[in-house]
């Protein structure tokens, strides 16, 4: 039986445009890996390089949130990730900031373990059910490493996902839940270190998930008071072929209630892909259904969920299936490499520059650098990025008068752009331009997620959270936000290069 009638309010995801073919992977990596020609196949999601596992929360958590500009409904964040681009900074602080929520928020990082998603919905549960909060945001993302030509570089993929708990308007209530916390270390990635070692599949297979899984899904149900039967869909990530299949049997549930891994279309998203997959789930699910969520790593978290009629509420999200639709293939090897920093590369002398933040006036001007909130005089109306004490009203340069304006989620296009060759970026050229906002302001920003020849005046865009650049001295990143087609939409005005 539900422990308390709470559940989840809404869904968001977030999986990178670009799509890198396997068979580019395997095909650069025969001569010394022939043993991974027969992983060749499907595609994986490849972050940008100025794409990380906070750039993808915030997209994933923005689908969830859409355009409304009130977001004080939201009084807690909690951020699973086992890649926080920052060791000793507040990764959720830093969502909390560009999604502009309130400033007495409860902001929580999870990580060391694959569980770090849904530990920290487990965490949001915990916290709305106790009445400690109303309404808590979870996101979780993942952006690993792994050297060239193992099988890791084959099946991770980059992505996120975001979910909101709360106690009423539920689109699934929460059932209740299971954990078991259990040494067992199939894999591991030191301190300090880029990359995850594992051990042999077998000893994984067999002493991991075989037996762990099995006692964590009997426990949930006992808790809960259902039967392995009553399961219509078990989400649980894995990348051994049909081993789901085999524990959903061990388990009692029907082998055809297995949840698609994604693998093929995207890769395994680390700690995000248990809800990557739930949220992919919920999207093709119908009300009253019953799904069982289940995370192996140290142990293993299961929750169970029942689908409710709000459910349909969700079919204009974008989601897990809307992100996996918009893709670009990438076959280019090289540039995976590269964006992930796993080679050395010759930048020239103009990427040789010292890109120290001061941090004295990042948190003077925060809301504008993190969410993008510009000014509206209060007198004449007029909007300005950025926000200043005069007014750039033409011929009423009024003082303090401005008022904060959000411009992140304001439709906007593109004036005028130039494609520069010459000043140093990681994918050139260099795309930049004057964006215009409806109901006004501009604002010169970079333009991304676009190839040579795709940019022109009056095409749409909309703004991104992603990184402006590094600071590889001090090991610090900046972030900023940046204009990206909307794909759909048909260019209003004529190129005017």
């Amino acid at each position: 039986m539900a422990q308390n009638t709470i559940g989840l309010k809404a869904f968001g995801g977030y999986i990178p445009r670009l799509r890198l073919q396997r068979k580019s992977i395997t095909s650069a990596n025969a001569w010394i890996a022939p043993n991974l020609v027969g992983k060749g196949k499907g595609e994986r999601s490849m972050g940008n390089w100025d794409e990380d596992s906070l750039t993808m929360a915030v997209e994933a958590a923005r689908d969830l949130l859409g355009t409304n500009e009130d977001r004080s409904h939201i009084d807690a964040i909690y951020f699973g990730s086992t890649t926080l681009p920052f060791s000793d900074r507040l990764n959720s602080g830093i969502i909390s900031a560009a999604l502009t929520l309130d400033e007495g928020i409860q902001a929580v990082d999870v990580s060391s373990t694959q569980r770090a998603g849904t530990t920290a919905l487990l965490q949001a549960l915990n916290s709305v059910s106790g009445g400690a909060n109303k309404e808590a945001l979870v996101c979780a993302a993942d952006h690993r490493k792994a050297r060239a030509a193992s099988a890791q570089e084959l099946e991770f993929g980059d992505g996120a996902a975001a979910l909101s708990v709360g106690s009423d308007e539920l689109i699934a209530t929460f059932l209740g839940s299971h954990t078991l916390t259990v040494d067992f270390v199939d894999h591991f990635r030191g301190s300090g270190e880029e990359f995850d070692y594992g051990w042999e599949e077998r000893w994984i297979r067999d002493e991991g998930f075989s037996k762990i899984v099995p006692k964590a899904v009997a426990g949930a149900l006992e808790k809960t008071g259902l039967s392995a039967s009553d399961i219509d869909h078990f989400v649980m990530p894995c990348t051994f072929a049909r081993l789901p299949q085999k524990l959903a049997k061990m388990c009692g549930m029907n082998p055809d209630a297995v949840a698609d891994p994604l693998g093929a279309v995207c890769g395994e998203t680390g700690a995000a892909h248990a809800l990557v997959m739930l949220i992919h789930t919920l999207q093709n699910a119908k009300p009253g259904e019953k799904v069982l969520l289940a995370h192996f790593g140290g142990g293993c978290d299961v929750l169970i969920f029942e689908t409710t009629e709000l459910l349909a509420s969700m079919s204009s999200k974008r989601g897990i299936v809307g992100s996996l639709e918009d893709r670009q293939e990438e076959t280019n090897y090289m540039k995976f490499l590269t964006f992930h920093g796993l080679v050395e590369w010759e930048r020239g002398m103009r990427g040789e520059q010292d890109k120290k933040t001061a941090l004295t006036t990042l948190y003077r001007n925060e809301d504008t650098v993190m969410g993008l909130v510009g000014g509206r005089c209060t007198e004449t109306g007029v909007v300005q990025f950025p926000r200043s004490r005069i007014s750039v009203a033409p011929n009423k340069p009024a003082v303090d008068t401005q008022e904060p304006y959000k411009f992140a989620d304001r439709k906007a296009t593109i004036l005028s752009w130039s494609a520069d060759f010459l000043s140093f970026s990681m994918n050139p050229p260099n795309h930049y331009g004057m964006i215009v906002f409806e109901g006004g302001g501009r604002i010169m920003m970079d333009i991304g997620d676009v190839t040579q020849g795709e940019v022109d005046s009056g095409m749409e865009v909309r703004m991104v959270f992603r990184i402006k650049d590094f600071d590889d001295q001090r090991g610090f990143k900046r972030y900023f936000w940046k204009a990206v087609p909307v794909r759909n939409a048909v260019p209003t005005a004529q190129a005017a290069e």
